[in-house]
């Protein structure tokens, strides 16, 4: 069993009927956002409301056969606060830590202190244990450092891609390939898989060209990202679908796992599958297939 990381959804903390109806929803995460989505006239407000969203999904959750959203799993509930210098950080810290999201996203990351920082700051005001941070990855300076972030904490689960704002830094141009940003992602999912974490693929802009989304998701599946950052409800079947082993790799993967068991039983540490050489990291990553599949169908 994995947990789904699919589809993670931004939701503005401003906007009180998106939040209301965010647990209809089949995506895997719900970002709550106190950031980039909210004005600063609002935040006080925005605060607010994403607090009792999220004392209310804890109060629903706890009870008997409740569904959180249409596929009938539970969301990952994530805050991304604001950024660590902001004026606006030590207030979001303090009216989310009660209600115990699943976890804090940190925007602008820049070094591995910054995540110490905020760990230290939220037990300082009492935050859960199990609230696990997150860091957005978005800077010409936080991609550079982003061996040392991806190891900076135990607590620290999640990397997510900042495309946007790092596109503009980088006075680079938003293209179909998305060439510019390959350094940056390579960079970022090479740190987040040494140190065992999860990362997420940045937004897509254009709401208009279905075609180029479905292309950016394809991309991010074969880099090997866990799913996708989005903007929009209409976003999410296409994510999801692209980041869920298709029928074809699940029923490739079984054959994989099982000519393997067949080949040890009979003393042998290779086989040929399928015309393919099988050795055990290719059982590896067929069981990663298989226990993805195996969390979506028992959800």
């Amino acid at each position: 069993m994995v947990r789904l990381r699919r589809s993670a959804l931004y939701l503005p903390c401003s906007n009180s009927r998106a939040i209301a109806k965010s647990r209809e929803l089949d995506c895997d995460v719900v970002l709550f956002d106190l950031e980039d989505a909210v004005a600063p006239e609002a935040k006080a407000e925005a605060r607010a409301r994403v607090r009792e969203a999220l004392m209310e999904r804890r109060s629903l959750t706890q009870s008997s056969n409740v569904e959180t959203r249409a596929g009938g799993r539970d969301q990952e509930l994530v805050v991304r606060i604001n950024a660590l210098n902001s004026e606006w950080y030590k207030e979001d810290l303090l009216a989310v830590a009660e209600a115990k999201p699943d976890g804090l996203l940190l925007p602008k990351v820049e070094s591995a202190e910054q995540i110490r920082q905020l760990a230290r700051d939220f037990a300082n005001i009492g935050g859960s244990d199990d609230v696990r941070f997150w860091c957005m990855m978005e800077t010409p300076k936080g991609i550079l450092q982003c061996d040392s972030i991806a190891g900076a904490h135990p607590r620290l689960e999640c990397l997510v891609m900042g495309t946007s704002d790092l596109t503009q830094d980088l006075h680079a141009l938003h293209t179909s390939l998305r060439l510019p940003m390959l350094t940056s992602l390579g960079l970022c999912l090479l740190a987040a898989r040494a140190h065992g974490l999860s990362i997420l693929d940045g937004v897509a802009l254009d709401l208009a060209d279905d075609s180029a989304f479905a292309d950016s998701c394809s991309q991010g599946r074969e880099l090997g990202f866990d799913g996708k950052t989005l903007i929009h409800p209409k976003q999410i079947a296409v994510c999801n679908s692209t980041f869920s082993p298709s029928a074809a790799e699940v029923e490739r993967a079984r054959g994989v796992v099982d000519a393997f068991a067949a080949a040890r039983s009979g003393g042998r540490g290779v086989v040929v599958h399928q015309g393919r050489l099988v050795e055990e990291l290719h059982v590896r990553e067929a069981e990663r297939i298989l226990a993805t599949h195996l969390s979506l169908s028992t959800s």
